[in-house]
């Protein structure tokens, strides 16, 4: 039986090899993205302490999330906004890997880029924070 080569060099660099994407098809392809994707978040945990910050909180919010819901749905919602957050947090730091791998020096377009990058993140924490405050004021009866 063939081996299936995954990678091979290219004549552009040999330090690196690139990925091989006639040969990732199938379940091939299925479990290369589950593998990129779990390297995705080892790298985001040992690199973006945001990140870990995100992952911790929602560590910490998950069992109040349990004690807040009132049914599957709203517990969805809950865990659902929270992991949103880790979702937006990846992005940003993939934009900001991505303009840090053109150049560090100072340029409005990568200030730019990055700017918006933070401002989703913002965000992101601001629908969670309205998700999480409105079921948890339900929860103790003052909002109806």
């Amino acid at each position: 039986m063939a081996t299936l080569r995954l990678f091979q060099y290219t004549t552009m660099s040999k330090e690196r090899p690139a990925f091989d994407k006639a040969g990732n098809t199938g379940f091939q392809h299925l479990r290369n993205a589950a593998m990129f994707s779990l390297q995705g978040l080892r790298e985001a945990v040992k690199r973006e302490s945001a990140f870990r910050q995100e992952l911790g909180l929602l560590a910490i919010l998950t069992p109040l999330a349990v004690w807040i819901a009132t049914d599957l749905l709203s517990f969805v919602l809950l865990i659902s906004t929270a992991l949103l957050v880790l979702v937006v947090e990846l992005l940003n730091s993939g934009i900001e890997a991505a303009i840090d791998r053109v150049g560090t020096e100072y340029h409005d377009l990568a200030k730019l880029g990055k700017d918006y990058g933070s401002a989703a993140v913002m965000l992101a924490l601001v629908i969670a924070a309205m998700v999480w405050g409105a079921l948890l004021l339900q929860k103790v009866g003052v909002a109806p």
